[in-house]
């Protein structure tokens, strides 16, 4: 939900209407000086009801072609559920999403009634492979978890240490990418990086 970098500060649009005490801990979670502080800010800043503006739109459907890819990756949530975390997050439905063009993968916080749900993009299993699309879900379901236990949804420490703990890269890039047909290619890639918002 509120996350930073270097000088780069991502805040989501839901805080947009947040009272003033919710926007001070949001400067203070990225200026606190102390550990106590900032956990404090972070606290205050997930028990904010977050409404999303893009929940009141309609979210993208899967095309009917693209449903079975949905239902194995629906599937591979389920075995990651059971093997990564115990069983212990919910089944909510998984998307292939052919809008998504720079992002491999997003998890929705459910709001406005809908539920959570994950995003996978046509582009990047036609792209990246099969392997690659499901180091996404996995990626994606550790921001389920994040979301589920109460803790901000970044890519920060939380994140990194759930990422190794189940096998994902710890970052929100990925340095490995395929050309337009397929075929690997190799050093540090530029816009075809994979990302996550």
């Amino acid at each position: 939900m509120v996350s930073f970098r270097g000088t780069s500060l991502r805040v989501h649009e839901g805080y947009l209407d947040a009272p003033p005490e919710v926007l001070r801990a949001i400067v203070l979670f990225v200026e606190g000086r102390t550990r106590a502080e900032r956990r404090a800010a972070q606290r205050t800043i997930v028990a904010h009801p977050v409404k999303s503006v893009a929940a009141s739109t309609r979210r993208e459907r899967t095309r009917p072609e693209d449903e079975r890819l949905a239902a194995e990756l629906t599937r591979c949530h389920a075995q990651y559920n059971a093997r990564h975390f115990h069983d212990r997050l919910k089944s909510i439905p998984i998307r292939v999403s052919r809008r998504m063009r720079s992002r491999l993968g997003h998890y929705t916080v459910g709001a406005a009634g809908e539920s959570a749900e994950i995003a996978i993009s046509w582009r990047h299993l036609r792209r990246h492979g099969w392997e690659e699309a499901l180091h996404t879900l996995l990626h994606e379901m550790v921001h389920q978890w994040q979301d589920e236990a109460g803790h901000a949804i970044d890519h920060g420490r939380t994140f990194r240490a759930k990422a190794r703990e189940v096998g994902i890269a710890p970052s929100a890039r990925r340095a490995l990418t395929r050309d337009e047909r397929g075929a690997p290619r190799s050093g540090r890639i530029g816009r075809h990086a994979a990302r996550d918002e």
